[in-house]
Parts: structure tokens; sequence; C-alpha cells
């Protein structure tokens, strides 16, 4: 019996064909992409900073990987989609996916879950934040902020301090905020690259006084003040022919989640709110409604779903409770000051958590002189 059957002859192997130089760079590329699809979906994918609403924490410019295994993949919602794309396809404005098929979504076992304090890359979720398109979750564009609070957490926000469940929340090391800073001139270029001052504008002068609005640390507000040339340095913002001045418990921020009107917060003054989670019955009187009324309505997979006159109602029929259907989070971003998050926006569903922000591998600062434009002291940085 021939035991070599699977063994080509040599007359066999002699007709074969080699590849030519075409098929075997496509099927090297064919391959890298697969493979690069696949680590972007089941383990890690890049991500760039792009604002500074997490400074100093994570610096506009900083090229991190973001885990996708901690917090568990996510299937994908649109199959017919070009790889290794997001919306768009490169340089233009052509949708890179199709809707033709639309698959439930699914998330893969996670090694955690998401918790207070971690810095997580998710959808955001309001159509306004998405150029007004009504993307699928997966494809919806991607922020990066910290958990401040999770499902079922009570948040309030007193004189800029964070509490959770009625206690005062571990601060981030970097945490900044705005500060009006008056100096007796300009301040030196290099004062602020000592310093690390990378958010800051002159607003405006007055008699032989300079005003600059920064956002910066604590840390770095009491060096300012030691300098001679520094004549003040207080918490505050610019609000244009309203001046200069720090928010008080009394002001109301007109864009403020969920509700102005109901709620009279700002982003230094938030709160109390609590953070939906799966399970979690609520009665649907006036202000519940007004607190929730949105999420329920838009991202907890109801469908019909109208408000008239502080009530609800679910394919017409009125409801007085509702029970969510998935876990919420609360973001905020290290720059408190200068960042566009729940407190404006509202909560995060779990089925927008994109994954853990894990390791920086670049930094660029592209305002420095080229020789400086590598931050050589952030490569492989873990994000904390």
């Amino acid at each position: 019996m021939n035991w070599k059957f699977w063994k080509k002859t040599s007359e066999e192997r002699e007709e074969e064909k080699p590849k030519s130089k075409i098929r075997e760079w496509g099927d090297a590329i064919l391959f890298a992409v697969i493979a690069a699809t696949l680590i972007r979906w089941l383990i890690m994918e890049a991500y760039t900073i792009p604002t500074p609403s997490m400074e100093q924490s994570l610096l506009v410019g900083d090229f991190l990987f973001v885990s996708k295994f901690h917090y568990g993949s996510r299937t994908t919602t649109t199959p017919l989609q070009i790889p290794l794309t997001h919306q768009k396809i490169w340089f233009t404005d052509i949708p890179s996916y199709s809707e033709l098929i639309k698959l439930p979504q699914y998330r893969l076992p996670g090694i955690s879950r998401v918790k207070r304090n971690d810095v997580v890359v998710f959808n955001v979720p309001p159509i306004e934040l998405n150029d007004g398109i009504d993307y699928p979750v997966d494809l919806k564009t991607n922020y990066i902020k910290r958990c401040v609070a999770i499902a079922g957490d009570t948040l309030q926000v007193i004189n800029r301090q964070v509490y959770v469940n009625g206690d005062a929340s571990e601060n981030p090391e970097l945490m900044q905020f705005s500060y009006i800073v008056t100096a007796n001139d300009e301040i030196n270029e290099r004062i602020l690259k000592r310093h690390k001052i990378y958010d800051q504008e002159l607003v405006g002068r007055t008699g032989n006084s300079v005003i600059y609005q920064m956002h910066i640390t604590d840390e770095v507000a009491q060096d300012l003040r030691k300098m001679n040339f520094i004549q003040d340095v207080r918490i505050g913002t610019y609000n244009g022919s309203h001046g200069f001045g720090a928010r008080t418990k009394e002001m109301v921020e007109g864009n403020i989640f969920p509700d102005a009107k109901a709620f009279p917060w700002n982003g230094d003054y938030y709160g109390p709110i609590v953070i939906p989670s799966e399970g979690m019955t609520i009665e649907l009187d006036e202000k519940n409604v007004a607190m929730y009324g949105s999420t329920i309505a838009k991202y907890d997979h109801n469908e019909n779903v109208t408000i008239d006159n502080g009530k609800l109602y679910i394919d017409g029929k009125e409801m007085s409770q509702y029970t969510f259907k998935q876990n919420y989070y609360f973001m905020m971003g290290d720059n408190r000051h200068n960042s566009l998050d729940s407190r404006y926006w509202g909560f995060v569903p779990e089925d927008h958590i994109v994954g853990k922000a894990f390791f920086i591998w670049l930094s660029i600062d592209r305002n420095a002189d080229f020789l400086d434009q590598i931050r050589w002291g952030r490569f492989f940085k873990l994000i904390e």
C-alpha cells in the first residue's frame, strides 16, 4: 500500500506554475489586511488624541493603543464595510459601509468591566456630535474620557469636586481647571514650555496688564503665583462681554444635560443624578421624564417613544414606570473646564463602549520646532 499518496509526484510538481510577483504581493496584502482587521477588532486599535479635553493626562498628538479585550470586543452591525475604515473612505466623504445588511450587536467576554477612573474610548452618543448623521453605534465618532461614575452610582459635582455616592472621588493626578492669569507683560514662550502650559489664550489687556485664560493644574497655578511678573492667578473663565469669573452655584449653563430649565446646573455645580443601570426601575413622574426621557427614547433600544407634556409614551401607551435595559456610564475629561462630556450631552450606554485606553506608543508636538516635535518621555507610557 502507498503510504505517501498525499505527496505530489515530481512530474506534478514540475507542472505547477510558480506564482507571479503580482500574485505574491496580492496574497501578502490580503493576509496583512485580514490580520490587521482581526487585531483591530479583537485585541487593539490605534487612536490619536485630537483635542485638549484630557490634558495633562493625555496630550494633543498622543498616539495610543486601545484595548478591546479588557471590556470585550463588539461584533459589528454593518458587515458590509471596507476593512480598516471607520465612517468614510479615506480622504473622501463617501460612506465606507452599507446598511443593506444589518445585524444585532453582541459583546464578547472581556477580562474586566468599566470601573471608576478608567480612561475609556467610546462612541459618543448624540447625533449632533456625529456630524448630524445617524451612524450605526459602532461607527459613531470616537471620544476618550475618564469614567467618573458607573451604573447605579449617584454623582454630584460641588465647587468642581466630584462626589460619588456621597464620597469625594479621587481626582486625576494631572487634572486641570481654567485659571485667569494676569501678568505685567506677555509671558515668554520658554516659560509656557517649561511649565507644560499647552492650553492657553491671551484674552485681554487692561492698562499695563496682560490677561490670559489658561487650563492648568493646581500645581502649575501655585508655581505661577511665585513669579514676580505675575500679578494674579485665580480660578475663572473668560465669558466675553460678561468679563472674567468663576462659576457659582447660581449660574446656569444653557447647554447642560439633561435640561437647564428643569435642572439649573453648571459644570462646577452639577447633580445629584443617578446613573441608570440594567434592571433599574424608575417612576416616570415629570422630573424623571425630564432627566431620563431622552436616554430612554434614543439609546435604550425602544421604538416609537414619544415625550409630551412631561409624560412618556411607548407605542402610544403612557408609561408610569420604566426598567432600563442596559448599563450606562458618566464620562468627564481631566481638563475639566475645557471638556465636552457627560455634563453636557448625557450618559454613555454600555453598547457604545469601545475599549480601555492602554498605553501611548508615540507622541508628537506639532507646534514645536522640528527637532523637538517628538515627546520622547511619553513613549510606551501606561495610561492611568
